[in-house]
C-alpha cells in the first residue's frame, strides 16, 4: 500500500486533537465535520481564551485524519491471485468500523504504531482481493497464510472492518470446531469492532457457552439496513451448518438478493477439507459448507490458515463442480508477512536448511528418556489407571514458570496473564490426574520457595541463575532481576496460581476473563491447535504427531512475548526438536514459492503451491493428499551437507573413511596430482562414475529427514551428461588434529571440528552446519566481492557439480564457553560431505502438488479408492 506523504505537524497538541477527532469521527460526515464541533466545544469553554493557535491545531488535526485516508494505492505484494476487479482503494475518511478499530489498538490496546500500520497495508490487500459487493452476484474463494500463533485473527477482524465499512452486510465466520474456541473468537470480534459500534451490528450468536447459530425466531435473516452489518460466529459443526443453510433457504429472496457475504473459515485445513475416499463422496462438514456457498448470490469464502498443506491439495476440478464447487482458492492465495516481534520455528529450533546456520534461540530444554514413559500412559488400555509421576524435568519446568511469573511482576506485568501449558497425553483421564500432581507438588514445596527454605529452594535459586544467564542478552552479561527481588514476589504468584483443566469435560476451564490469570494449565487437542494460550512462557510437551499440519499448530510456544522474550522455555523430547527444524525449512519454502508466483504474474488456477516431503513424515492426513501427485524429484541449484552421523558406530565410520580414501585415488588417477587452494585440495574432471560409487557405498545416517540416499541417487541418474564430470575438494583446516588414518593418497590429513548439539538424541549426532559458504568458492578462480550469502557464492560458480569431502576428528571438542554444544565422541574420525548443484532452484525439491490440468471424466472411471492412511488420534474435546 502505498500512500500520498503529507507534511504533519506533529506536535502533541495536534496529536492529541487527532485522536479526538478519530474517536468522534464514525458519528459525522467528515472530519471537518468533526472539527468544527471539537472548536465550538472548546470555545464555550475557554471563551476568550480559545486562541487561534487552538484553533489552527484543530483543523490542522483534521486535515491529518482526512489524508490519512486518500491516495492509496493498493500494491499487491503478498499475493498471488486471478483476474480481479480493483474496485478497492482502502479506507475512506469516514468509515466508521476501521477508524474505530485503529482508535482501539492505539489508544485502548496500546498497540505498536509500525505494528498497525502493518496490519492496516495487509487487510487492505486481503479486501481488495474479495469481489465487489456492489454486484448482484459473486462467488470468491481465497486463502490467507500466516503464522501459529502470529496474529492472524487481528487480520481477520481488520478485514471485516474494511470489508462492512465497503459493503459487505452479513459477516459468517467459522470460528473452530470446539465451543471453546467459538466462544474465543466471538469475544475478540464482539470486543475489537462489534462493541465499538454496538447500534451497527445485528448478532445471531455471543459470547455465551451456549451462544452458536441456533435458527432466528423469524426463520430467516433480516433485510440489511444502509450502515449496518449482521455477524455470525459458529463452530465448524454439520448440525451448525445446516441451520445456517436452512435460514439462508428461508431467507425470502428480497432479502437474500441483498446480502453481501463474507464468510471466513478460521483454521481452513481443519474439518473443512475434503477428506472423503472418493471422487463423489464428500465429508459432512465440507459438504454442508459447500451447499451454504451454493445457496448464497454473492459470497466471497476466505480460509485463513498458518498450516494450508490440505488447502493448496484440494481438487481445483471436482467430478460434481456443477453442482457444488470445492473450496480451492482459485482467485487469490495471500501470504501473510512475517509480524515483527514474531518468533517461530527458527527462532526457537534452528533449521535444517544449509542455507541457514542459525541454531534458534537457547530455550528448548531436552527431557530424559525415561520421561515419557513417566509421564504417560504408553498404552490405551492403561488411560484410566496410569498415574504419571513427577520427573526432575516437570519440577524444573513448574520451578522456572513461577521464577518468570516473579519476573514478569517486576517488570510490570502484575496485570497480565501469564501461562504454563503441559500436554503430555490426548487421554481425558490423564488431564485430571496431571494436574492434581502438579497442584500437589505445588502445596507441597510453597512454604520453602516462599521462606528459602530446603533443598527446593536451593535448587530453585541454581535455575534460575542457570536459566537467566542462558538467554540474557549478550551485552547484559548479568542475571536481568535481582534474585532477592525475585524470591519477594514468590508469594504472590503462588497466592495467584491457579491449575486449569483443558478439555471437553473439565469443570475447572481456563479463565481470561476475570483479571489477570496465573495459571498452569493441562490439556489435550483444544491446546494443540486455535486456542490462544495468554502470556504462555513455559511449555512441557511430550505429544507429536507423523504430519506436518497437526505437528506445527502444536506450537502454541509461538507468537509474541513483548517484554518477556527471554523467559520462554520449552521441554520436550529431542526427536520433537528435529522434526520443528525441518518442518522450519518447509514453511518459508511455501512463503516463497508464493513470493517467487506472485513476480512471475501467475494465478492460483496456473500453478500448484508445491510442498516439499520429509521421508518418515506425511505433509497431512493421506485422504486429504488424493488429489496431490508427486512432483519431480531433483537437486538443481541446491547445496546439500551431512549434518547428522551414527558416530558410535565403529564399522561404519571405516567403511566411510574408506569410501572416502577410494575416491581420492581414483580422483588422482584419472586427474594427476590435486591443485592446491590454500591448504584445502581440489581435484577437477572427476568422472561420475567416481562419484556416483562414493555416495552409493557412503552410509548416510537415516536421521536425516530431507537427505535420502535413494533420492540423492536417483536425481543423479536422471541428470545424465549434465553430471557427468565434477570438481572433488577436501576441506581441511590450516591446524587441526592429524587423522588416524589415511585418506587415501592424501596420507593422513588435518580433520575439521565439529562438535554437536548437546542436545540431540545419544543415538546420534546432530552437528547442524558442515560447510562454510565461502567453502564453494573452492574452484572460483579470483576473489569474489559481494553479499556474504550462498545464493551470491553461488553465482559465481562455475556451472559445474561439486563434491566437498569434510574429515572430521573422532573428538572435536566444543569451541570454550559453548553453552549449546559438546564435544562429538565419535568412534571413529568421521567422513562428512557437501554437495553443491548447478541450474536453478525453483526446480528443485521432491514436492507434491495437485494437478491444474483440468481432467476427462474417463480418468476417474477406474480409479482405485486410495488408501486412508492418515493418523488416528482417540478425540479427548
Amino acid at each position: 500500500m502505498v500512500r500520498k506523504v503529507w507534511a504533519v505537524n506533529s506536535t502533541p497538541q495536534v496529536s492529541k486533537f487527532v485522536k479526538m477527532i478519530r474517536d468522534r469521527r464514525a458519528s459525522y460526515g467528515s472530519a471537518a465535520e468533526v472539527a468544527d464541533v471539537i472548536k465550538q466545544e472548546l470555545a464555550d469553554m475557554f471563551g476568550a481564551g480559545f486562541e487561534d493557535s487552538m484553533r489552527a491545531d484543530v483543523d490542522e488535526a483534521a486535515r491529518v485524519v482526512q489524508s490519512s485516508g486518500q491516495d492509496v494505492e493498493i500494491l499487491r505484494r503478498h499475493s498471488i491471485i486471478n483476474d480481479r476487479e480493483k474496485w478497492y482503494d482502502g479506507p475512506g475518511p469516514n468509515d466508521p468500523h476501521w477508524s474505530a478499530l485503529h482508535s482501539y489498538l492505539e489508544n485502548t490496546k496500546g498497540w505498536d504504531p509500525d505494528t498497525i500500520a502493518s496490519i492496516d497495508e495487509a487487510s487492505n490487500e486481503v479486501v481488495s482481493l474479495l469481489d465487489n459487493p456492489t454486484r448482484e452476484q459473486f462467488a470468491c474463494r481465497g486463502l490467507v497464510v500466516g503464522y501459529v500463533q502470529s496474529g492472524k485473527t487481528a487480520n481477520m477482524t481488520a478485514v471485516i472492518a474494511k470489508a462492512v465499512d465497503a459493503g459487505y452486510n452479513l459477516i459468517i465466520v467459522l470460528g473452530g470446531v470446539t465451543n471453546k474456541l467459538r466462544k474465543q473468537t466471538q469475544d475478540r470480534f464482539d470486543a475489537d469492532v462489534v462493541n465499538r459500534h454496538r447500534h451497527l451490528w445485528q448478532l445471531y450468536t455471543t459470547g455465551e457457552e451456549d451462544g452458536d447459530f441456533i435458527l432466528p425466531p423469524n426463520r430467516s435473516f433480516h433485510m440489511p439496513q444502509e450502515g449496518q452489518a449482521q455477524l455470525i460466529v459458529m463452530k465448524k459443526e454439520g448440525s451448525r451448518l445446516r441451520k445456517l443453510k436452512k435460514t439462508i433457504e428461508k431467507t425470502p429472496p428480497i432479502i437474500l438478493k441483498k446480502l453481501k457475504v463474507l464468510l471466513i473459515d478460521d483454521e481452513c485445513d481443519q474439518a473443512s477439507v475434503n477428506s472423503a475416499r472418493g471422487d463423489y463422496d464428500m465429508t459432512r462438514i465440507n459438504e454442508e459448507i459447500r451447499r451454504v456457498l451454493k445457496a448464497l448470490p454473492a459470497v466471497s469464502y476466505v480460509g485463513y490458515t498458518a498450516t494450508p498443506f490440505a488447502n493448496v491439495f484440494i481438487n481445483p476440478f471436482p467430478i460434481n463442480d456443477d453442482d457444488l464447487d470445492d473450496l480451492y482458492p482459485r482467485d487469490f492465495i495471500t501470504a501473510l508477512e512475517r509480524p515483527k516481534g514474531y518468533f517461530g520455528a527458527t527462532e526457537v529450533f534452528g533449521s535444517d536448511s544449509a542455507e541457514d546456520e542459525a541454531e534458534g534461540r537457547d530455550m528448548v530444554r531436552v527431557l530424559a528418556d525415561d520421561d515419557p514413559e513417566r509421564v504417560r500412559p504408553t498404552k490405551n488400555a492403561e488411560k484410566e489407571s496410569f498415574r504419571p509421576e513427577m520427573t526432575r524435568s516437570l519440577e524444573d519446568a513448574i520451578l522456572w514458570f513461577i521464577a518468570t511469573c516473579a519476573i514478569r511482576r517486576l517488570r510490570g506485568h502484575a496485570d497480565k496473564h501469564m501461562t504454563m501449558l503441559v500436554h503430555a497425553s490426548q487421554f481425558v483421564a490423564q488431564h485430571q490426574y496431571m494436574s492434581e500432581l502438579i497442584e500437589s507438588w505445588v502445596a507441597m514445596h510453597a512454604a520453602d520457595l516462599v521462606g528459602g527454605t530446603g533443598e527446593i529452594s536451593a535448587r530453585f535459586n541454581t535455575l534460575y541463575e542457570d536459566e537467566c544467564s542462558r538467554t540474557a542478552p549478550e551485552e547484559m552479561n548479568q542475571i536481568p532481576e535481582a534474585f532477592d527481588a525475585v524470591r519477594a514476589e514468590l508469594g504472590s504468584v503462588l497466592d495467584a496460581l491457579d491449575f486449569p483443566v483443558e478439555n471437553g469435560i473439565s469443570q475447572s476451564r481456563l479463565n481470561y476473563e476475570n483479571g489477570p490469570a496465573t495459571s498452569i494449565v493441562v490439556g489435550g487437542t483444544v491446546l494443540a491447535r486455535g486456542l490462544t494460550l495468554e502470556g504462555l512462557t513455559v511449555s512441557y510437551f511430550l505429544r507429536t504427531s507423523r504430519q506436518y499440519d497437526t505437528l506445527l499448530q502444536m506450537g502454541r510456544w509461538f507468537g509474541y512475548r513483548g517484554g518477556y522474550d527471554d523467559l520462554p522455555r520449552l521441554w520436550t523430547t529431542s526427536d520433537l526438536i528435529s522434526k520443528f527444524r525441518s518442518l522450519a525449512v518447509i514453511e518459508e519454502e511455501i512463503r516463497r514459492d508464493i513470493d517467487y508466483y506472485q513476480e512471475k504474474k501467475l494465478t492460483p488456477m496456473d500453478f500448484a503451491v508445491r510442498v516439499r516431503e520429509i521421508p518418515g513424515m506425511a505433509i497431512t492426513a493421506a485422504s486429504k493428499m488424493k488429489h496431490a501427485h508427486r512432483t519431480s524429484m531433483s537437486f538443481d541449484g541446491q547445496h546439500i551437507q551431512t549434518i547428522r552421523f551414527d558416530h558410535l558406530n565403529t564399522d561404519l565410520l571405516r567403511g566411510n573413511w574408506k569410501t572416502a580414501s577410494a575416491l581420492i585415488d581414483k580422483a588422482i588417477s584419472r586427474s594427476g596430482l590435486p591443485v592446491n587452494r590454500e591448504r584445502r585440495v581440489l581435484f577437477k574432471d572427476v568422472p561420475f562414475e567416481a562419484v556416483r560409487r562414493f555416495i552409493l557405498d557412503t552410509s548416510i545416517s537415516d536421521e536425516h529427514m530431507s537427505l535420502k540416499k535413494s533420492h540423492l541417487l536417483g536425481y543423479l541418474d536422471q541428470s545424465g551428461v549434465a553430471l557427468a564430470t565434477w570438481h572433488v575438494g577436501v576441506i581441511t583446516p590450516g591446524k587441526g588434529t592429524t587423522s588416524a588414518r589415511e585418506l587415501g593418497g592424501l596420507g593422513k590429513v588435518p580433520t575439521n571440528r565439529r562438535a554437536k548439539l548437546k542436545d540431540a538424541p545419544a543415538r546420534y549426532a546432530d552437528i547442524k552446519a558442515l560447510m562454510s559458504k565461502r567453502d564453494i568458492l573452492i574452484d572460483v578462480e579470483g576473489t569474489v566481492v559481494g553479499p556474504d550469502d550462498w545464493n551470491h557464492y553461488k553465482a559465481q560458480r562455475p556451472s559445474v557439480p561439486l563434491l566437498l569431502i569434510y574429515p572430521i576428528d573422532a573428538n572435536s571438542p566444543p569451541q570454550s564457553g559453548s553453552k549449546t554444544r559438546v564435544a562429538l565422541d565419535a568412534a571413529e574420525d568421521v567422513i562428512g560431505f557437501g554437495m553443491v548443484f548447478p541450474g536453478q532452484k525453483d526446480r528443485s525439491g521432491g514436492y507434491y502438488q495437485v494437478e491444474l490440468d483440468a481432467p476427462s471424466v474417463d480418468q476417474f472411471e477406474d480409479q482405485d479408492e486410495l488408501e486412508e492412511l492418515g493418523e488416528q488420534e482417540p478425540a479427548d474435546g
